[in-house]
């Protein structure tokens, strides 16, 4: 068994893909240096997004809006207010495909479609709280212009639309009412906010993250402190969407780079194709046929697995919970010894937690930026969301392991990580009706 593992670092580490090929400290020290970068306007790969949405304004009771979540895959609509309790109250709540998940599709279909989705609702509210889970740089109105797309979204025409405009003018060209208020965030920036309302504790800070399809966090900057924009009250803060994805100053191992090639996008969102739901058993997939080149694995084992051609982060983490279940990779190691279902393992294993590793460092030059936590009696909170995140085995636990190693101990920086029961929809409507 030790010798099995040996092999499998030997060829990570090979590979340039093993966790141990990450130094926390120097990464640390590039995502802040990209972090400064981007707040002063300077070339960076991470767009550091003011959202113009202050924290701490009271949520009016009774009152109800229009809430969308688009996310990597689905599109969620639902009408929300709060109560006399301040409890969220959630209704006509419907799911639909993502526009553009499954083919190529022109910006006025890509409008018209969320139009469509809000055919039952559109008379229940003026305002729209509108949570857009992709890269746009936001306006003081509130709107936001598309910077890229990631999670293999098709449609190339919306890049440099405004959301809001583009969906209020297929709204009026339906019929569907006249034009509505709509206040345009980020996941993270909603999650943050749900987080907020979610309970009366006291927090020295709060980290919107998510990692799930994608991954991207949030977190609360001075206006002091944001040198590219100009006419902000400099003794206010806002939430800044750092869009992490697009980390661009890590190392990236060998596979990596030949997983970034193949996708639609190459080049951009390098951080999140190490880390999220829809890109690590990709590239767990790409990894094992390197490694069957490379004579890890017995012939019967190599074969089956070189004719699985797609894998997707559930059949890897299928195979993590039950190595020797009914799952495509089990069923390929069958194919050849015990010697091969471990050596599978390993390279799951060790992929995992170097996305655990990565996650605790994106989180920590956060936490290190806002300059809070160091009282433990107020704590920085985490809002985290996502199925990778918590369904992933192990990555959650090894998240915590190096955040309790760096942040905690090292620094002195302490932390906090909760869950709120819909997040996304309860964050778009705060925003929405306090914006």
């Amino acid at each position: 068994m030790k010798k099995i593992k040996q092999n499998a670092i030997r060829f990570l580490r090979k590979n340039k893909m093993d966790y141990l090929d990450v130094d926390i400290d120097i990464a640390i020290d590039a995502f802040k240096s990209e972090m400064q970068k981007g707040l002063a306007g300077k070339k960076s790969s991470l767009d550091m997004i003011p959202t113009y949405i202050e924290t701490g304004v009271e949520v009016p009771t009774n009152k109800r809006v229009i809430v969308i979540d688009a996310g990597g895959t689905n599109f969620r609509v639902a009408v929300v207010h709060f109560n006399e309790q301040k409890k969220p109250i959630i209704e006509n709540l419907s799911l639909y495909k993502m526009p553009g998940v499954q083919h190529e599709i022109g910006k006025e279909e890509f409008f018209k479609t969320m139009a469509g989705f809000l055919k039952d609702v559109a008379g229940a509210s003026p305002s729209i709280g509108f949570c857009f889970s992709y890269p746009a740089k936001i306006f003081p109105n509130r709107d936001g212009r598309l910077i890229r797309l990631s999670k293999e979204i098709k449609a190339k025409e919306v890049i440099g639309e405004f959301i809001g405009e583009g969906l209020n003018r297929a709204i009026v060209s339906m019929g569907l009412g006249g034009d509505k208020h709509i206040v345009l965030l980020n996941d993270t920036v909603v999650t943050l906010l749900a987080g907020i309302g979610y309970q009366n504790r006291s927090f020295g800070s709060y980290i919107g993250f998510i990692l799930g399809t994608g991954t991207n966090t949030c977190y609360i900057e001075k206006n002091s402190n944001i040198k590219k924009t100009q006419g902000l009250d400099l003794l206010k803060c806002q939430i800044i969407n750092t869009e992490s994805g697009n980390f661009g100053k890590i190392k990236q191992g060998k596979t990596d780079i030949t997983l970034d090639k193949s996708t639609i996008n190459p080049g951009v969102q390098k951080f999140e194709k190490m880390i999220s739901g829809a890109y690590l058993g990709p590239l767990f997939l790409q990894t094992i046929h390197r490694a069957c080149d490379n004579g890890l694995f017995s012939t019967g084992a190599a074969n089956a697995l070189w004719q699985i051609s797609e894998l997707d982060t559930k059949d890897m983490n299928a195979f993590l919970l039950y190595p020797y279940g009914n799952n495509p990779l089990a069923d390929a190691a069958k194919q050849g010894n015990a010697d091969d279902s471990l050596t599978l393992y390993y390279i799951a294993d060790r992929l995992t937690e170097r996305a655990a590793k990565l996650t605790a460092i994106n989180l920590s030059a956060l936490a290190i930026k806002s300059g809070q936590g160091t009282d433990p009696s107020r704590p920085i909170c985490i809002v985290a969301e996502g199925t990778t995140f918590y369904q992933m085995k192990g990555l959650k636990t090894r998240v915590e392991f190096y955040l309790k190693q760096y942040l905690e101990n090292k620094l002195g920086i302490y932390y906090e990580i909760i869950s709120v029961d819909n997040a996304t929809l309860i964050g778009s409507a705060i925003a929405g009706l306090t914006n």
